[in-house]
C-alpha cells in the first residue's frame, strides 16, 4: 500500500480531487477551499507526484485507481464525490468503472476516455535535459526550460515541481524517470463496464482534449453523463476559469442531493 499525501478541508460529504500529469494537490487549493464551505474536501497527490511516494511500479490507471480505493478505505470513506482533471480524470474514470458503489458522483475535467497521441515529448525532453544535480538556483532552471517551453503559464506550472531537499539540493517532486518510462500508459484508455452513476464532463472551449467526436464514447461508458463547455477556458479550466467551474460544480451537486 502507498500512503498518499493529502490535505483535508471542511466538513460534510466527502469530495476527493485528483490532479493531472506533472501536477500536485496544491494546484487545486483555491477550488478546494471554496467547496469546503459545504463538503469535506480531500486533495490528493497521486503516486509519483507532489509529496506522495515515488515507486518503481508500472504506472497504469488500474494501479492509480487502486491507490484511491486504498486511500478511501484507510480514511474510512466508503463513498465520495470524485473530481479528476486530465490524468486525474482518467484515474477518476477508472475508479468509477472499477468501484461504482464507492462513487456518489463523478466529475471529469477536460479529458475523454480514449487513448491520446503523445503531446508532452518536448516537456519531457526539457525536464530530462536539465542537469538538476548541479543546479544551484531556481532562476537558472527557469532560463534553461524557457529555451524549449515558451508558454509562461506552463513553465511556471512545471517549476512548482522543483524543491530543495534536506541537504539543500534541488530535486523533482515528481518521479520524472518513471513518468517518462510509463508515459504510453498515461496516454492510454480506461476500461470496464459502464458506470451508471451521475457524471459530469467539463471541457474548456479553447482546449482540444475533448472533441465533439468523443461524446459518443463518453456516453458509452458513462450513459448518465452531462457534457458542459466552459467558454474561453483552455485545458487548465480550474486555473483559468475558477468561478465558472465552481458554478458548474454547484449546479451539478444540487442535482446529486
Amino acid at each position: 500500500m502507498v500512503e498518499l499525501n493529502y490535505k483535508e478541508y471542511g466538513e460534510g460529504s466527502p469530495v476527493i480531487i485528483l490532479h493531472g500529469l506533472f501536477g500536485m494537490l496544491d494546484n487545486w487549493q483555491t477550488i478546494a477551499k471554496h467547496l469546503a464551505a459545504n463538503n469535506m474536501i480531500f486533495l490528493i497527490d497521486q503516486r509519483n507526484h507532489g509529496r506522495s511516494p515515488h515507486t518503481d511500479d508500472e504506472v497504469t490507471y488500474k494501479l492509480l485507481a487502486e491507490d484511491l480505493k486504498e486511500f478511501m478505505e484507510a480514511h474510512w470513506i466508503y463513498k465520495a464525490h470524485i473530481i479528476g482533471h486530465s490524468m486525474g480524470g482518467k484515474t477518476a474514470m477508472q475508479f468509477a468503472l472499477d468501484n461504482p458503489d464507492m462513487v456518489d458522483s463523478l466529475v471529469v475535467i477536460d479529458i475523454a476516455p480514449k487513448e491520446y497521441e503523445a503531446g508532452h515529448d518536448l516537456v519531457f525532453s526539457a525536464l530530462r535535459s536539465l542537469d538538476i544535480a548541479t543546479l544551484t538556483e531556481r532562476k537558472v532552471a527557469a532560463e534553461e526550460l524557457a529555451k524549449t517551453i515558451k508558454d509562461i503559464g506552463t513553465l511556471q506550472f512545471l517549476l512548482k515541481n522543483l524543491t530543495l531537499n534536506h541537504e539543500g539540493r534541488f530535486e523533482w517532486k515528481m518521479n520524472l524517470s518513471v513518468l517518462w518510462r510509463d508515459y504510453h500508459n498515461i496516454l492510454g484508455n480506461v476500461t470496464g463496464d459502464a458506470f451508471e452513476g451521475k457524471t459530469l464532463f467539463i471541457r474548456g472551449q479553447k482546449s482540444d482534449y475533448v472533441q465533439d467526436s468523443d461524446i459518443m464514447a463518453i456516453h458509452d461508458l458513462f450513459p448518465n453523463a452531462q457534457v458542459q463547455t466552459i467558454a474561453d477556458a483552455g485545458h487548465w479550466v480550474h486555473a483559468e476559469k475558477p468561478k465558472e467551474l465552481l458554478e458548474s460544480l454547484a449546479a451539478f451537486y444540487s442535482t446529486c442531493a
